[in-house]
């Protein structure tokens, strides 16, 4: 294999006669942020779902820091550093802010539900976890429940509780995804300070922040890459623009 942090060879989903994933074949370096565009049901969220463990392809392979991780379930490759952030956020509403990113991290450390003394007393997870909301901006909110944050703030704790795992690697689904233009911003400020830090895939709709974000974008059609490149080779590659950034105009 190559030096690459995440990579597919083939990888090919169907559901019944329905072609989802088409020989996908991609390679992430080590501090890239690479981003999959295309229109609604090119098949992006199976895709990532492959690459997190969720669904199991039909054929072809996932490598992470070249080791075969296709036979692999969500656990497993998230304790060697692969992580997802859902599109849906998945916090503990009657937890605290540090509370939730605490379990997080402890988790991390496969003993989250082992309380022989209470969590916040655990003081590795805890620095952890303070450095983590510090990082993400939480640190105004830190003692509300989970429950009571914003929009916004659930969505920058969910990030939270995947960086508290100490990732190599982290899955993005549409982060931004329901934001207000201003909380995007703040999400885009923060992707950027952690860019370099970890590889990240991407999946958003919101072109703008693509294209202020990512290194590469491979753009999704039919479940096939359609074309890979730089964001400048994207937004003047004719049959992207007439197929996919059309459609966003």
């Amino acid at each position: 294999m190559t030096t690459s942090l995440l990579s597919t060879r083939s990888l090919t989903k169907r559901y019944g006669g329905l072609l989802v994933t088409d020989n996908v074949t991609i390679d992430i370096q080590p501090g890239e942020l690479h981003a999959i565009i295309g229109p609604n049901g090119a098949g992006k969220t199976t895709l990532i779902n492959q690459l997190s463990g969720e669904l199991s392809p039909d054929m072809g392979q996932v490598y992470f820091q070249g080791q075969d991780v296709t036979p692999l379930g969500i656990e497993s490759r998230a304790h060697l550093g692969l992580l997802r952030s859902y599109q849906i956020t998945s916090i503990f509403e009657s937890f605290t802010v540090r509370e939730n990113v605490v379990l997080s991290a402890a988790g991390a450390k496969r003993n989250a539900f082992s309380f022989l003394k209470p969590m916040l007393e655990h003081r590795d997870m805890t620095h952890v976890a303070d450095r983590v909301i510090e990082d993400i901006g939480l640190v105004a909110s830190q003692n509300m429940l989970a429950g009571e944050l914003a929009y916004g703030e659930r969505r920058q704790l969910e990030l939270a509780m995947a960086m508290a795992a100490e990732p190599r690697f982290l899955l993005l689904d549409e982060p931004m995804a329901g934001m207000s233009s201003q909380e995007s911003a703040v999400v885009v400020t923060l992707l950027k300070r952690l860019k370099g830090k970890y590889g990240i895939l991407l999946i958003e709709h919101d072109m703008d922040a693509v294209f202020a974000l990512a290194d590469r974008i491979s753009v999704l059609v039919y479940g096939r890459i359609m074309f890979c490149g730089t964001p400048d080779e994207i937004r003047n590659h004719p049959e992207v623009k007439a197929i996919y950034l059309g459609e966003e105009e």
